[in-house]
């Protein structure tokens, strides 16, 4: 589950660099000369490429956690008291960590 916090984190970290790509490409609309002009092209065409990766790379991010949370419910379906024993522990194993750590 942390792989796809990561994945989402990154997704949503590219659409704030592309954000912030659409701000500049906004703020030096009036600067067309020469390779001025030709950077902002160049970087827009980017950016609208950069958009579409995007929202394919956010689909699979998506479907990938929807699925490891299906496997995981199953599991937990499949072996409930397994599943209440491992938490308990976890959580006791917690607990003590935790203790300890306070002294």
């Amino acid at each position: 589950m942390s792989e796809a916090v990561t994945k989402e984190k990154l997704v949503e970290d590219v659409k704030d660099v592309i954000s912030d790509a659409e701000a500049f490409i906004h703020a030096t609309a009036d600067d067309m000369g020469g390779k001025a002009g030709e950077a902002r092209s160049k970087l827009s065409d980017k950016v609208l490429a950069a958009r579409e990766r995007l929202k394919q790379i956010e689909g699979v991010v998506r479907e990938k956690a929807i699925e490891g949370a299906k496997q995981t419910d199953r599991v937990i379906r499949d072996h409930p008291y397994e599943a209440i024993g491992i938490a308990f522990g976890v959580g006791l194993l917690i607990g003590i960590l935790v203790s300890n750590r306070n002294k």
